[in-house]
């Protein structure tokens, strides 16, 4: 690590009081040296990797970590506060601050030698060597391993950092195994550190265990060093982990998995070849309660083996979209994330079809629904033959809204033996026309069926077929009897009767819709909220021949959608003065996200100063949707921005309100912006003093 910190790196001073100040006066210093080029680039790399998730960790550490374009080699720079900087740890602000700074093609050695750093830092050794450092020099050589701490765990940096373990918790493992060394010594300690007759007389609880994280750098190898460290202080625990780090990984052994007696998943990021670990006793968790809560983790995967509990490979990827919840979430927040599951899986059916759809309109006319079967009549030089053939595929696709919505919700809830049950359900409320809230409705209930079912005790003969066989067969009949006999028809009806209301809004009603359309669309840019909006709109035109109040509504919708990006990028385009270098690049990508509805383009300005760009953003997106109400467009497509504004009806007034409502955003930006305080510098370090909001990961509407 000679290379990557110096005492030049190192400020046992620093005096930042926020953690954009600190990440600021670090970078700075990497600055100096020409290890990074562009340092508001570079910090606003930082920025987007803290509004993942926060990097604050208990025992007073912070590392803000990311991979940029702008940074020339794996750099380490480490300051010490006096006062504490606040990174979001659960137990206060951090005094140890490590900036680690990885280029966008880092390569593996380095990135072994950051990970070292990682473990090194559950080491409270190490850490009390760092605090009472006299100098510069000193705390640098204490960093690179000049000066070894005590008790540390790893010998060597580039070993310890191997990104998987694959040695067997067998004492008859095979020394050669190319794996993290430091893995290895974790799981042989219960059995080899120990007497053997001990070691025979109890047999040990045997824990496998995978950490990953959205950089890969930093939090994927402590949670490993973590939760190592509590399997040897549990004595009775031997413990595997597999890092799926940025500098790859190495698969667990198949006989390590398969002696395995539980598994535990710590991650941010999804588990890959999640498959090989089906049929285990399963704790799912995000990566930093492997950090700081590992012996919970152990006893929890424990009770969950006694209890003769057993899932497919527990949930789905890992991201916060598609996993359950951590441990302590609400039924709200877990509710909530079921949902999203659902609707983020649903999405690119919409897209498709809908695009197809209006492909099949554009082309045909407006009676192509109309049209015989493609299959029975066929003309190739026809262009009508053509626009029925998108139309139809369209269709196609659209059929799978509901069913999509319904086994993705049960996805989320239960892993994989969900999803049959999903499907069944969302097809039977698609063919008894119980439409959007009948697919949330057997979603839900496939869930809960299959969740009720894996807490029933299995003998283990039978548990390799539950996820197969069993839980499928048993789910489907529930789901579908309930979906057919009891609530389905209810549902139904309430879907119609809804559709009946909407269809006679008209005047003042259908404006106080579009603004409250235009108000959730612009909310949280591609959160729950927005979803629930847009999942709304498109369940309205998901059909052969969708009404003029559902295609208002739709329009309503995606107009809105498009005002924060064009709002943005507008206000940087005027008033250039009141944003970053990065964020005025980021105004010039923002015209065509903006225009392609695709309201991401506006995450990077609310993450940075969500106080003034998030109302902004809604006041231009209730105006929008008011205006395209109250002017009556129509839209077909559940997407496309202005490139489908041929299937758009009145789309001139269409495009007046889109402008009327990125106006007002651009002017109410520039407003707000314009009555802060500018800083000394002339507003330079604005992105430094912002607030960072939590950046939405999945696309509005694609």
């Amino acid at each position: 690590m000679s290379e990557m910190i110096t005492a030049e790196l190192v400020d046992l001073d620093l005096s930042a009081d926020t953690k954009e100040a600190a990440a600021r006066a670090l970078a700075e210093r990497m600055v100096s040296l020409g290890r990074v080029t562009d340092l508001d680039g570079f910090l606003a790399d930082v920025a987007a990797r803290e509004a993942q998730m926060p990097t604050g960790l208990d025992g007073g550490i912070g590392i803000p970590h990311c991979r940029s374009e702008h940074v020339t080699e794996p750099t380490l720079a480490f300051g010490r506060s006096a006062a504490g900087v606040d990174f979001g740890a659960p137990d206060g602000p951090a005094d140890l601050i490590f900036l680690i700074a990885a280029p966008a093609g880092a390569d593996d050695a380095h990135l072994t030698i950051l990970s070292s750093l990682a473990r090194q830092l559950m080491n409270a050794e190490f850490t009390t060597a760092l605090r009472s450092a006299d100098d510069a020099e000193s705390a640098a050589a204490l960093i690179r391993g000049d000066e070894p701490a005590e008790a540390g765990t790893e010998p060597e940096p580039a070993a310890a950092a191997e990104p998987a373990a694959d040695a067997p918790a067998e004492p008859a493992s095979d020394p050669s195994d190319p794996s993290d060394t430091s893995v290895p010594s974790a799981a042989a300690t219960p059995a080899g550190a120990e007497p053997a007759a001990e070691g025979r007389a109890r047999q040990p609880f045997r824990i496998v265990a995978v950490t990953s994280c959205p950089t890969g750098i930093a939090h994927t190898y402590m949670a490993a060093e973590s939760l190592e460290k509590a399997g040897r202080e549990a004595g009775d625990v031997e413990i595997v982990v597999e890092t799926q780090g940025s500098a790859g990984f190495t698969r667990l052994d198949p006989a390590v998995i398969a002696a395995a007696d539980g598994v535990i998943f710590a991650h941010d990021v999804p588990v890959r070849e999640k498959d090989r670990f089906a049929g285990k006793p399963t704790v799912d968790v995000g990566v930093k309660a492997g950090i700081n809560k590992p012996a919970e983790l152990i006893a929890d995967v424990r009770g969950r083996a006694e209890r003769g509990e057993s899932t497919s490979a527990a949930r789905p990827g890992g991201t916060p979209v598609d996993r359950a919840g951590d441990p302590g979430d609400g039924y709200g927040t877990k509710l909530r994330k079921w949902l999203m599951t659902g609707v983020s899986y649903m999405v690119p059916f919409v897209a498709a079809g809908g695009l197809l759809i209006a492909l099949g309109f554009a082309i045909g006319g407006y009676q192509i629904n109309e049209a015989k079967p493609v299959t029975e009549v066929f003309h190739w030089g026809q262009i009508d033959s053509w626009g029925a053939l998108l139309f139809q595929i369209g269709g196609v696709a659209f059929g799978f809204l509901i069913p999509v919505l319904a086994g993705y919700i049960a996805y989320g809830m239960a892993d994989r033996p969900g999803l049959v049950p999903g499907f069944v359900g969302g097809m039977i409320s698609a063919n008894i026309n119980a439409g959007f809230l009948g697919g949330l409705a057997a979603g839900l209930l496939a869930g809960a069926v299959v969740l009720a079912i894996q807490r029933i005790k299995i003998p283990p003969v039978l548990r390799g077929i539950m996820p197969v066989v069993v839980i499928p067969l048993i789910s489907s009949i529930v789901v579908g009897f309930l979906m057919l006999i009891v609530i389905g028809k209810p549902i139904a009806e309430a879907q119609k009767a809804m559709t009946d209301w909407l269809g006679g809004l008209s005047g003042t009603n259908a404006v106080l819709l579009g603004v409250l359309l235009g108000l959730m669309m612009c909310f949280d840019l591609g959160g729950p909220v927005n979803k629930v909006a847009y999942a709304f709109a498109t369940a309205g035109i998901a059909v052969q021949d969708p009404s003029d109040s559902a295609m208002k509504i739709m329009a309503a919708v995606m107009a809105a959608g498009m005002v924060p990006p064009l709002g943005m990028a507008l206000a940087t385009t005027i008033r250039k003065r009141l944003f970053t270098p990065a964020e005025q690049e980021n105004g010039k990508a923002a015209w065509v996200l903006g225009a392609s509805f695709i309201s991401e383009g506006a995450i990077p300005f609310a993450a940075a100063d969500p106080l003034r760009v998030i109302p902004a953003s809604m006041a231009g997106g209730a105006v929008t949707g008011a205006l395209t109400m109250a002017f009556g467009s129509t839209l077909r497509a559940p997407h496309g921005g202005i490139w489908v504004t041929f299937l758009i009806g009145s789309p001139f007034l269409y495009l007046l309100a889109i402008a009327a409502g990125t106006a007002v955003t651009a002017g109410l930006v520039i407003a707000l912006k314009g009555m802060r305080k500018q800083a000394p510098d002339g507003g330079k370090k604005a992105s430094a003093e912002a607030t960072t909001a939590p950046q939405q990961k999945e696309p509005v509407a694609a």
